[in-house]
């Protein structure tokens, strides 16, 4: 099972510019998944972080991990379960910058849910472009009712 932006679109509250996932590929549901993002030259960061020398924000590359998360989890439960429902990150663990992301690229986000207790959901990945790792992290996201 593979996502497309738009059947993202429909399962994220996130949109254009903080949307940032374009895709979420080899989807194995409420396990893992791969995100991918086009990480583009005119992206609304790229002007002022850093002018001369263009760098994706890390935390940028945090909220990508949690976006890819959020649709991956909400894409194996119930429908039903999950209307009305918006997923929030709850805490960052073991991030690691290992390489700048230089846009123009295609950053893949490979996630794995490592376990969940109720709405509590737990999370690890690594971010690659052309196979070097970038980063990786932990995370946990509650899901919570919409306001």
């Amino acid at each position: 099972m593979n996502l497309n932006k738009s059947q993202i679109i429909s399962l994220l509250p996130h949109r254009e510019p903080m949307l940032l996932i374009d895709e979420l590929i080899n989807i194995k549901k409420l396990h893992s998944a791969t995100a991918i993002m086009n990480v583009k030259k005119d992206a609304f960061y790229v002007q002022g972080h850093f002018p001369d020398n263009p760098v994706m924000p890390g935390v940028l590359i945090v909220e990508a991990f949690g976006q890819a998360a959020a649709a991956l989890t909400a894409a194996g439960i119930d429908k039903k379960e999950y209307e009305n429902k918006l997923v929030f990150l709850m805490s960052v663990e073991k991030a690691r910058f290992r390489n700048p992301v230089i846009p123009d690229c295609k950053l893949e986000l490979n996630i794995e849910a490592i376990r969940s207790h109720g709405r509590v959901w737990k999370y690890k990945g690594e971010a690659f472009v052309e196979g070097k790792k970038m980063a990786d992290a932990q995370w946990s996201a509650t899901i919570v009712d919409r306001k």
